[in-house]
C-alpha cells in the first residue's frame, strides 16, 4: 500500500466532492489538520473512518487502500460487516486501554499526593511516614514506567495487527 497514493486518491475524492479539508473534518469529526495528513501521505486515516470515508465518497474502502478506482464499485454487504465488526472491536480494545492508563495514571496522581502531603508537613523525618512517603514515592514511578511499557507493547500490537489486516485485505484480492 503506497500512503502518497492513497492521500492523492484522498484528495481527488474530496476535490470531486467539492468539499473543503474543513468540511470533510467536520462531516468526520475529525481536525483538518488530520485531514491534511492523510491527503499528503503522512499518515493514514484508523479503519473505521475509511469506512466513513468511502460511504461519503461513493467508492469501496478497497479502491481507498489502492489509491485508485475499481471497475466494480461494489463491496459485498458481508466485506461491509466484517469491517465493522473489525472497528468495533478496535474501538472496544481502545476504550479498555483507556481505562486502564486513567487506572494507572490515578494511582500515580494519589501517589504523589501522599507524598507531597508528607513532604508538605515536614512528616518524612518521623519514621512511619517516611516509610508511607517512601512507598508512594516508588508507587508513582512504578506506575509511569508500567504505563510506559504498557503504551508502547499496545502501540506495537496494534501496528501489528493493521499489518495483518492489511496483508489479509490484499490476498482478498
Amino acid at each position: 500500500m503506497d500512503q502518497q497514493k492513497v492521500g492523492q486518491f484522498l484528495r481527488e475524492l474530496r476535490n470531486e466532492k467539492s468539499v473543503t479539508q474543513a468540511e470533510i473534518a467536520e462531516v468526520l469529526g475529525v481536525s483538518n489538520r488530520s485531514i491534511s495528513r492523510w491527503e499528503n501521505g503522512t499518515t493514514m486515516p484508523d479503519f473505521d473512518l475509511l469506512i466513513e470515508m468511502a460511504k461519503y465518497y461513493g467508492v469501496e474502502v478497497g479502491e481507498i487502500l489502492e489509491g485508485k478506482r475499481k471497475e466494480d464499485n461494489n463491496m459485498d454487504k458481508g466485506t461491509e460487516r466484517l469491517m465493522l465488526q473489525i472497528t468495533d472491536y478496535n474501538n472496544v480494545e481502545r476504550k479498555f486501554f483507556s481505562k486502564r492508563m486513567c487506572i494507572m495514571f490515578a494511582a500515580a496522581i494519589a501517589g504523589m499526593v501522599v507524598f507531597a502531603v508528607i513532604d508538605i508537613l515536614r512528616l518524612s523525618e518521623v519514621e512511619p511516614y517516611n516509610t508511607i512517603a517512601s512507598i508512594a514515592l516508588g508507587l508513582v514511578l512504578g506506575v509511569l514506567i508500567t504505563g510506559f511499557l504498557y503504551a508502547s507493547r499496545y502501540i506495537a500490537k496494534i501496528k501489528e495487527a493493521k499489518t495483518r489486516l492489511l496483508k489479509s485485505l490484499r490476498m482478498l484480492k
